[in-house]
């Protein structure tokens, strides 16, 4: 059998997309937003882990791999929204299977779940 890192394997694509330290997150958050967008302030309220250097790195990422869609507005200051391609709304299902499989894994473990993920995508 190949190695999968040789060849053209799908869990390697899908990890290559996703698979960044935040990226699930971000597209996460654009999936449960009400208008579908964010900005980058926004963003970085949200995942407070993230530097801004990291947040700026795995953003420049998804929009690399039209997962989303960065409009700049031209005023004073720099107005910049992200939100999702429809590439990226075509991954939503992935997400809130993995949110799922991990409320049930957490629920097995006896732990319960207390981050903003307890939502489910719309």
């Amino acid at each position: 059998m190949d190695d999968c890192n040789k060849t053209n394997c799908p869990v390697v694509a899908t990890l290559n997309m996703v698979g960044g330290k935040y990226k699930a997150l971000i597209l996460w958050h654009l999936a449960i937003s009400e208008q579908g967008i964010k900005r980058f302030g926004e963003l970085r309220k949200l995942i407070p882990q993230a530097t801004q250097k990291m947040l700026t790195q795995q953003l420049r990422e998804l929009e690399d791999d039209n997962l989303i869609i960065r409009t700049v507005y031209p005023v004073v200051p720099p107005k910049v929204e992200y939100r999702l391609s429809e590439l990226g709304q075509s991954i939503t299902p992935i997400l809130e299977a993995m949110r799922a499989w991990g409320m049930d894994y957490m629920k097995s473990k006896g732990m319960e779940a207390n981050c903003f993920m307890t939502v489910a995508v719309k």
